[in-house]
């Protein structure tokens, strides 16, 4: 007979895991223990000391940590919430901020437009808005909104600011197109105030550039008119009123035939900035 051979007996074992979720519980009873009852044991505190004091401070550190984790969202979640509405806040206060300093242009604008109007009693105007304007920086051409049904034809004066504008030259049901005096082909017969002396002046796109128009055909055979001298509309034009404001001689030269004189004016006007303006309500009559 063959020997019995006996199987050795496997060595059981556990898996790490198991040990782990042991002590963990263990750990846990003896925090119980200690927790809940006056169970007083030398070695068992020799043991919590070096097995659950550090357990509960790990906890203790790790619930800490998340704690505040969860208290810094909490607080980032309602600083995001107040930022947002504070950025509304912002977004509305800018608006009403916009609109109101709209209105106190339009104040301005219109106040200007009433002095004006006081200025000149003697004729029935009606205000009216730039609707739209030439493609350039300055506003040579631009349309209004008013027109027949408000009483407007053409020739009519534009004023706006301290002076004239332009004439009326075209007109729509509830539009008109206006051709300033900055225009090349504008003309303007006006007279210098101070000397009563006449000339030409007219709209020039070079010297535009820096803030001019330009005049001729002045007669100065005393040479009394002078840089500052200021220039209004005279009796002896064909399209505007007498004595509105064109502007100011800024430059002044003698031609070269020697008998009249030529130069810049700056315009009563800005040119690059006109939203209101008045229209007077009637045509230059050159049989006056």
């Amino acid at each position: 007979m063959s020997p019995i051979v006996r199987k050795s007996k496997e060595k059981f074992s556990l898996p790490s895991r198991y040990y782990l979720v042991i002590f963990s519980i263990i750990c846990i009873l003896l925090m119980l223990l200690t927790f809940f009852t006056d169970f007083h044991l030398s070695g068992a505190n020799v043991i919590v000391g070096y097995t659950i004091v550090p357990c509960q401070k790990g906890i203790s550190a790790v619930g800490t940590f998340f704690y505040d984790k969860k208290e810094l969202l909490k607080e980032i979640k309602a600083l995001t919430k107040e930022n947002e509405e504070l950025k509304k806040e912002i977004d509305a206060l800018t608006l009403e901020n916009a609109k109101y300093q709209q209105d106190m242009f339009e104040l301005a604008s219109l106040r200007d437009l009433y002095n004006m109007n006081q200025g000149y009693t003697e004729y029935e105007m009606t205000g009216a808005k730039v609707i739209s304007s030439s493609d350039s920086n300055w506003f040579n051409t631009f349309i209004i909104d008013k027109g027949s049904n408000d009483g407007i034809t053409t020739d009519m004066n534009v004023l706006s600011g301290s002076g004239l504008v332009g004439r009326v030259t075209d007109v729509g049901p509830n539009w008109s197109r206006v051709l300033t005096i900055v225009d090349d082909n504008s003309n303007v017969s006006c007279t210098v105030l101070s000397s009563s002396d006449n000339l030409i002046v007219s709209g020039d796109v070079l010297k535009l550039e820096n803030g001019y128009i330009t005049f001729s055909n002045l007669i100065d055979d005393d040479n009394d008119v002078a840089v500052g001298d200021k220039v209004v509309t005279s009796n002896i034009s064909d399209k505007f009123m007498p004595g509105i404001p064109v502007g100011y001689i800024s430059y002044i030269e003698t031609d070269s035939n020697n008998l009249t004189k030529s130069g810049y004016i700056t315009p009563s006007v800005d040119f690059r900035h006109i939203n209101d303006v008045l229209i007077i309500l009637k045509t230059k009559d050159i049989t006056e």
